[in-house]
C-alpha cells in the first residue's frame, strides 16, 4: 500500500484549497441557491467573436500556433495596449499569449522567483498569488490593505515591507475581491519607492476595462520608468465574457518574456488556436460590446452598493472589477460564520473575506456579475437575513 503523504510534494500538500470554491461547492449541493460567489460574467461571448471562432473551425484552422502566440493576435494586443494605455510593446518579443491570465501569473512568478526570494502581496487579493509563490520556493510577504484607504496599497506600506530579499511586487488592481482601484497619483508614489531598486512588478490588470466613476484607468507600466520593471497581465475572460475560451497574455521587457516563453513552451506548447483567432476579432471590433457590459455592471454596482448601505453594512464605493466588499462586523459574526448562516438560512452564497487573506476577516465578497433579477432576489433575501439578525431570530449554522 502506497503512503501518498510520502509520495506527494510537501509544499503542495501544505497549500490550502481555494476558499472561493469551498462555498461554491457547498452551494452547488443545495436547492434554490442564489450564488453571488463566482466572478464569471453572466453575458455570453458576443456573437461576432463566437462566429470568428466557429468559422476558424469550419476552415480547419486547428493547428498549433507559435509558442508565444499567433503573430496577428500579438500585433492586436500591442495595438490595444498602445491605444488604451499609451504603452508600446513589440509584438515580436514583448508579448506572450497564455492559457488565461492565470497561466500568465504563474509564468511570471515562476520565471522571476527563486528559493528565498520575497514576493510582496497586498491583501485582500485574488487567491492564486500566495500558492504560486510557495510553489516557486519564494516567501510571500503580505501587506494588509485597509478599508479607510479604500484597500489601496500605500507607498509607506510598501517601503516598510521591502527588504534586500524582495524580488517581486504584486499589484492586483483593479482588485478582486475589494473592487479597489489605484489612482495615477497612488501609482506614482509606488513608483518612487521602486526606483533605484531591482524589484520587479507583476501588474494584474485583468479588470482594467471595468472601472467606474469617470477616471480613466492607468496601467502601472505607463508610469515613468516602470515599463522596464513591469510585467502586465491581462486577458479576455472578464472584458469580453470569454471565460471558457481560456486566453490571456503577458506584456513585458523582452528578456523577461523570453524566459516566460521558455516555461510556457515546455509546460503548455501554445494557447488554443480557436481562442486566439476569436480574440483577434474581439480586440479589433469589440470596444462597443465592452462598453455595453461595463455600463450594465455599473448599474448593478450601484444597486448592490445601495442595498448594502440600506442593510446597515458599511461599504466603501468600489471603482473597479465587479465585486462589493461590505464590512459585516456589525453582525458580531466572523466572515465564515456569516457566509455559512446566510447560505443555510436564506440560500444565498457569498464568499468570506478570509478566502482572500487574513486581512479579509470581517468582510464578505459579493459578485454583481449576475442578472438584475438574480441580484434583486439575493438582496431581498439578504435584507431579510440582516433584519432577522437584528431581531435575534437566526438559528445555528451547520455549515
Amino acid at each position: 500500500m502506497i503512503d501518498y503523504s510520502k509520495v506527494l510534494s510537501e509544499t503542495v500538500r501544505g497549500i490550502k484549497p481555494s476558499g472561493i470554491r469551498r462555498f461554491f461547492d457547498l452551494a452547488a449541493e443545495m436547492q434554490d441557491v442564489i450564488s453571488l460567489g463566482v466572478g464569471e460574467p453572466d453575458f455570453s461571448t458576443p456573437w461576432h467573436i463566437r462566429n470568428e471562432g466557429i468559422e476558424s473551425l469550419r476552415k480547419g484552422k486547428t493547428w498549433y500556433t507559435a509558442n508565444s502566440g499567433l503573430f496577428e493576435l500579438k500585433e492586436e494586443i500591442s495595438s490595444y495596449m498602445s491605444r488604451k494605455y499609451g504603452v508600446e510593446y513589440s509584438p515580436k518579443d514583448e508579448v506572450l499569449v497564455t492559457v488565461g491570465g492565470s497561466e500568465a501569473i504563474d509564468l511570471t512568478i515562476r520565471g522571476m522567483v527563486s528559493a528565498g526570494d520575497e514576493v510582496i502581496i497586498p491583501q485582500p487579493s485574488f487567491v492564486c498569488y500566495e500558492p504560486i509563490t510557495l510553489l516557486a520556493g519564494g516567501t510571500p510577504v503580505f501587506i494588509p490593505t485597509k478599508a479607510e484607504n479604500e484597500f489601496r496599497l500605500t507607498a509607506r506600506e510598501l517601503k516598510n515591507a521591502m527588504t534586500p530579499r524582495t524580488k517581486l511586487l504584486i499589484l492586483p488592481y483593479p482588485n478582486n475581491p475589494t473592487g479597489a482601484v489605484m489612482r495615477k497619483e497612488d501609482m506614482e508614489e509606488i513608483a518612487a519607492v521602486l526606483r533605484g531598486t531591482d524589484v520587479m512588478v507583476l501588474s494584474d490588470e485583468i479588470y482594467s476595462e471595468l472601472t467606474y466613476g469617470g477616471e480613466k484607468y492607468v496601467s502601472f507600466a505607463s508610469i515613468d520608468g516602470m515599463k522596464e520593471r513591469t510585467v502586465v497581465i491581462n486577458g479576455f475572460s472578464k472584458t469580453y465574457a470569454m471565460t471558457g475560451w481560456r486566453l490571456g497574455y503577458a506584456c513585458g521587457p523582452a528578456p523577461v518574456i523570453k524566459q516566460l516563453t521558455k516555461i510556457h513552451q515546455f509546460a503548455i506548447m501554445s494557447a488554443p488556436t480557436t481562442s486566439q483567432l476569436a480574440a483577434v476579432e474581439a480586440l479589433k471590433n469589440g470596444d462597443e460590446d465592452v462598453e455595453e457590459m461595463r455600463q450594465e455592471y455599473d448599474m448593478r454596482r450601484k444597486f448592490v452598493l445601495a442595498g448594502m448601505r440600506r442593510m446597515g453594512l458599511p461599504c466603501f464605493e468600489p471603482r473597479g472589477a465587479f465585486y462589493i466588499f461590505p464590512d459585516i462586523t456589525v453582525t458580531g459574526m466572523t466572515s465564515d460564520e456569516f457566509c455559512a448562516k446566510l447560505l443555510n438560512e436564506k440560500k444565498v452564497a457569498v464568499i468570506p473575506g478570509t478566502a482572500f487573506g487574513e486581512s479579509g476577516e470581517g468582510f464578505v465578497r459579493i459578485s454583481y456579475c449576475y442578472s438584475t433579477g438574480h441580484l434583486k432576489e439575493a438582496m431581498k433575501r439578504m435584507d431579510e437575513f440582516i433584519s432577522s439578525l437584528k431581531n435575534g431570530q437566526t438559528g445555528a449554522s451547520d455549515a
